[in-house]
C-alpha cells in the first residue's frame, strides 16, 4: 500500500507533469517580460503587448491540454483546452491552477463518454459522433468553468496571495525554508515548485512585475554550498571526488536532484541548505527581490536570465550568501561524516545502500538491450545519468539503448532499471516484472554503476580480446620463428596468498609485476586507481587488475602475473580467487588474455585455478 509520502509525490508529479512539458512557454514568456516591458532590458511597447495575452490565454490552454492528454490522449488535449477557456474568461486572475484542474477533469469526462459510447455508436457515423460529442461536452465544461471553476480558483488565489503577504508582513517568509529543503530531498521538489510556487508567482508577476515565489525552491545556492563542503572537507575519498562534478551539474545545469543523495546519506547535513535558504529568502524580502518567470531548471543561468535588469547584482549576492551560509553550516556535519566501508567506519555508520547490479552471467549480460534511468520527473537527474552511462558503454556495447523516464512511466521493454533508493518502490510498481533493478546512491559516482558497466562489457571485451589475441599470437609466432615471443611462466605465478582487502590484493599483484621487472613502482598506484574507476572483477572468481591508459609509460615490458587467494577477495559482493596482474606494451598481452578468456568460459576450469596447490597444475589448467 502506498505511503502518504508516495501519494503526495504522485500527486505532485501529476501536477508537475502538466507544467514541465510546457516550461519552454514559461521561459519564452519570462524573456518577453524581462526584455520588453517598460522596466525591461530593451523596452519595446509593441512587443510588450504580447506578454499579457500569452500569460492569460496561451499558457493556461497549454497546461490544460497537457492535463487532458495525460488522461485521455489527443481528445483529452482538445477538450481540456476548450474547457479551461471558460475558466479563463470567468475570472480576472491567471488560470494556471484552474488549468491544472480543468484539463484532467475534461480528459476524464471525455474518456468516460468514449467508453460508454463505444457500445452504441452507429456504423459509419463514428467520426460524426466523436466530433459532436467532444464539441458539445467541451462547451458544457467551458460554461461550468466560466460560472464555477474560474471564480472559485480566483478566490483560492486571493487567499494564497493573502497568506504569502501575511508571511511577509510578519517576517515569517524565511521559515518556509524549513519545509522546502527537506521536501526537496524527498523528491517533492517538482510538486512544490511547479504545483504551488509557479501559479502564485505567475499571478504576482502580472500585478507587480516580479515574484519571490520563483526563487524559493529553485535557488541553486543552498545546494552548491553543501556540495562545496563535501568537495573540500569530506574524509571519504570517493564522496569527495564526486562532489566537484555534482557542483557543476547542479549550479550550471540546474539539476538539484544531484545533491539529494549527499543529504540522504548524511541526513544531519540538511541543516546547511535550510540555513542557506533562510538567509537567501530573508535577503530577498529585505531588498524586495523577485524573478519575472520560473527559473527552470534551477541553475544560475536561469536565475540571471529571469532577473529584472535592476536586480541582477543583488540576486547574484542572494545566491552567493545562500551558498556561503550553507557551506559553513554544513561543514561540521560533512567533516564528521564517515562513509560505509571506509577506514574510519568502525561503527558500521554510513550511506545509502548502493544496491546490486544485473546478473553477471554471460547470458544475462549479453541479453540486456535497454537500460532505463528513472527519477521523479524523468527529465533531470535521470537524463543526466543516462547520458553519462551511455558514454561509458557505447564503444563496447553500442547495441544497448540507454534511456531516461519517470519512475511512474517506465517502458515495458526495459531490461535494467537504475534509480535512487528513495524512488525504488515507486519504480518497482511501474516496472515490468522481468526487469532487474540497480538501486544507487547517486548518478555521479556509485559502485553499483561501476559494477553494472563491468558486467555488461566484460564478456564482450573478453570475446574481442580472444579474437584479437588469436591474430596477435599468430603474428608473434611468425615473428619469433614459429614460437611465441613470450608466455606466462612459473616465476609469474604465486599461490596460497592472503590479503585484507581488494586494494591490498591489487597492490600485491603490482608488487609482483615490479619484482618481475615488467613495470615501474608508479604503475601500482595506477592499478588501484583503475579499479576505483571501473571494477576489474570480470566474473567466475577472476579479476584482472591493470593500470590506466596514462600509466602505460611505466610499463617496461609486457608481462602477466597470477596470484591465487584461496579465501577470496571481495569485489562489491563478488569473490575473486585469482588475480591476473597485467602490464602490456601494445597488444602483446592479448595472448595471455585469450588464455584467461578460455579458462573463464568453463566454470570447472576456473574453479580449478582457485583450488590447485602447485604452479605446474595452475599453468596446465590455464593452458
Amino acid at each position: 500500500m502506498a505511503t502518504a509520502r508516495e501519494k503526495v509525490a504522485r500527486f505532485g508529479k501529476f501536477l508537475s507533469g502538466m507544467v514541465m512539458p510546457n516550461i519552454g512557454a514559461f521561459i519564452a514568456w519570462g524573456f518577453l517580460t524581462a526584455l520588453f516591458i517598460e522596466t525591461g532590458w530593451i523596452p519595446n511597447e509593441q512587443l510588450a503587448t504580447v506578454v499579457g495575452p500569452m500569460l492569460k490565454y496561451f499558457i493556461p490552454v497549454l497546461i490544460a491540454g497537457q492535463g487532458g492528454y495525460a488522461v485521455a490522449g489527443n481528445r483529452g488535449r482538445v477538450i481540456g483546452g476548450i474547457a479551461v477557456f471558460g475558466a479563463i474568461m470567468g475570472s480576472d486572475y491567471t488560470m494556471l491552477m484552474g488549468a491544472m484542474l480543468m484539463g484532467p477533469l475534461a480528459g476524464l469526462v471525455i474518456k468516460k463518454w468514449d467508453e460508454w459510447a463505444d457500445g452504441w455508436k452507429p456504423e459509419g457515423l463514428e467520426m460524426l459522433v466523436d466530433n459532436f460529442s467532444l464539441g458539445l461536452i467541451g462547451l458544457g465544461l467551458a460554461i461550468i468553468g466560466f460560472f464555477g471553476i474560474g471564480p472559485f480558483m480566483g478566490a483560492i488565489l486571493v487567499v494564497l496571495q493573502a497568506g504569502v503577504q501575511a508571511l511577509v508582513n510578519l517576517g515569517l517568509m524565511p521559515l518556509l525554508a524549513i519545509f522546502i529543503e527537506p521536501a526537496k530531498v524527498l523528491f517533492l521538489n517538482n510538486a512544490i515548485g511547479n504545483g504551488i510556487f509557479v501559479p502564485i508567482g505567475t499571478e504576482q508577476v502580472k500585478s507587480v512585475g516580479e515574484s519571490i515565489m520563483f526563487m524559493l525552491e529553485s535557488n541553486p545556492g543552498p545546494g552548491v554550498g553543501m556540495l562545496l563542503a563535501y568537495a573540500v572537507l569530506c574524509r571519504d575519498k570517493d564522496t569527495k571526488q564526486s562532489a566537484p562534478g555534482a557542483i557543476i551539474i547542479q549550479f550550471l545545469g540546474g539539476i538539484h536532484e544531484i545533491y539529494f543523495p549527499y543529504v540522504l546519506m548524511n541526513p544531519r547535513v540538511i541543516i546547511g541548505p535550510i540555513a542557506g535558504n533562510i538567509v537567501a529568502i530573508l535577503f530577498s524580502v529585505i531588498f524586495g527581490l523577485g524573478l519575472v518567470g520560473p527559473a527552470s531548471p534551477g541553475s544560475i543561468i536561469a536565475f540571471v536570465s529571469m532577473s529584472p535588469k535592476s536586480q541582477v547584482l543583488l540576486i547574484l549576492v542572494d545566491v552567493i550568501l545562500a551558498a556561503a551560509v550553507s557551506f559553513f553550516v554544513s561543514a561540521p556535519f560533512v567533516r564528521s561524516y564517515v562513509a560505509v566501508g571506509s577506514d574510519d567506519d568502525v561503527d558500521g555508520q554510513g550511506a545509502i545502500d548502493a544496491g546490486s547490479a544485473v546478473d553477471p552471467t554471460a547470458g544475462a549480460a549479453s541479453a540486456v538491450s535497454k537500460i532505463v534511468f528513472a527519477c521523479d520527473a524523468g527529465m533531470g537527474s535521470s537524463a543526466m545519468g543516462a547520458t553519462r552511462f551511455f558514454r561509458r558503454v557505447k564503444e563496447i556495447r553500442p547495441d544497448i539503448k540507454v534511456e531516461h523516464a519517470s519512475v511512474d512511466e517506465i517502458p515495458s521493454d526495459a531490461d535494467v532499471i537504475v534509480c535512487q533508493k528513495m524512488l525504488a518502490e515507486r519504480a518497482r510498481k511501474a516496472a515490468p516484472q522481468t526487469a532487474q533493478f540497480v538501486v544507487i546512491g547517486n548518478f555521479m559516482n556509485d559502485p553499483a554503476l561501476d559494477a553494472l558497466q563491468t558486467q555488461l562489457t566484460t564478456n564482450v571485451q573478453m570475446q574481442h580480446a580472444a579474437v584479437a589475441a588469436t591474430n596477435a599470437a599468430s603474428a608473434a609466432i611468425e615473428g619469433a620463428g614459429g614460437e611465441a615471443a613470450w608466455n606466462i611462466g612459473a616465476a609469474d605465478v604465486s599461490l596460497g596468498n592472503v590479503a585484507a582487502d581488494r586494494e591490498s590484493a591489487i597492490r600485491a599483484c603490482g608488487a609482483m609485476l615490479v619484482k618481475r621487472g615488467y613495470v615501474d613502482e608508479a604503475y601500482v598506484d595506477a592499478m588501484v586507481e583503475r579499479d576505483r574507476e571501473v571494477s576489474v572483477y570480470i566474473g567466475n572468481g577472476v579479476a584482472i587488475p591493470h593500470g590506466t591508459n596514462e600509466a602505460k609509460r611505466h610499463v617496461k615490458s609486457t608481462g602477466v602475473v597470477a596470484m591465487q587467494f584461496p579465501e577470496g577477495i571481495d569485489f562489491n559482493g563478488e569473490k575473486a580467487y585469482v588475480l591476473f596482474g597485467i602490464a602490456g606494451k601494445g597488444d602483446e598481452h592479448l595472448q595471455v588474455l585469450a588464455k584467461i578468456a578460455d579458462a573463464l568460459s568453463d566454470e570447472t576450469r576456473a574453479d580449478k585455478l582457485r583450488t590447485v596447490t602447485d604452479v605446474t597444475s595452475f599453468l596446465k589448467v590455464l593452458g
